[in-house]
C-alpha cells in the first residue's frame, strides 16, 4: 500500500509522511487551474457526445499514451490507450443517450499533473429503454502534454445496468 502512496505522491508532486500524501512544489498558476477546468469541461462535453454514438471528441481529450487507465461504470480496469479506446467505442455503440454534468468539483493542480474529483450527475437510458438517474463519484487526472492538459486517468463508480 505504501508503494501506491509513493507513486501517487510522485505523480502530483508530493511526499508521503505517516501514510499521508503532502503536496509539495510550486503552486500552480491561476491559468493552469482554468486550463484544467477547461480540460475537465471538454471531457464531459466529449462524454455527452459519446452517449449519442460519437467517439471522435473522446479521442481528442485523452492522452494516447500507454500509461493511461480507465475504470468506468462497467467495472473494468483498462490500461493503455488502445484498450481504453476500445472500451469507449463499446460504450458509444450502446448510444445511451441522456446527459451528465460534473458537480461539486474539487481541483488540485500541480505543474504538469492535475486531479479533479466530482460527482457525475444526470441520466442515461438502460438496455431496456428505461431512463436511469445517474450520480457517480468520479476522479479525473490530467497531464500536461505538449502544452495541453490531456486525460490520463478516469475512474467512476459502477452502474448496475452497465456492470459486466
Amino acid at each position: 500500500m505504501k508503494a501506491n502512496f509513493k507513486h501517487a505522491a510522485a505523480l502530483v508532486g508530493g511526499i508521503v509522511i505517516g501514510g499521508a500524501v503532502l503536496l509539495t512544489g510550486t503552486p500552480a498558476s491561476a491559468g493552469n487551474r482554468e486550463a484544467v477546468l477547461a480540460a475537465n469541461a471538454g471531457f464531459y462535453a466529449a462524454l455527452n457526445k459519446m452517449f449519442t454514438g460519437d467517439i471522435v471528441p473522446m479521442t481528442a481529450v485523452w492522452s494516447h499514451a500507454d500509461d493511461v487507465t480507465y475504470m468506468g461504470p462497467t467495472g473494468g480496469l483498462e490500461r493503455g490507450w488502445s484498450t481504453v479506446l476500445k472500451d469507449w467505442e463499446s460504450q458509444a455503440a450502446m448510444k445511451l443517450g441522456g446527459r451528465v454534468e460534473p458537480a461539486e468539483m474539487q481541483v488540485i493542480v500541480g505543474q504538469d499533473v492535475a486531479a479533479v474529483t466530482d460527482y457525475e450527475v444526470g441520466e442515461n437510458t438502460n438496455a431496456n429503454g428505461k431512463v436511469e438517474r445517474v450520480k457517480l463519484r468520479a476522479t479525473n487526472i490530467f497531464r500536461k502534454e505538449g502544452g495541453q492538459w490531456k486525460m490520463v486517468v478516469h475512474q467512476t463508480d459502477k452502474l448496475p445496468y452497465l456492470a459486466k
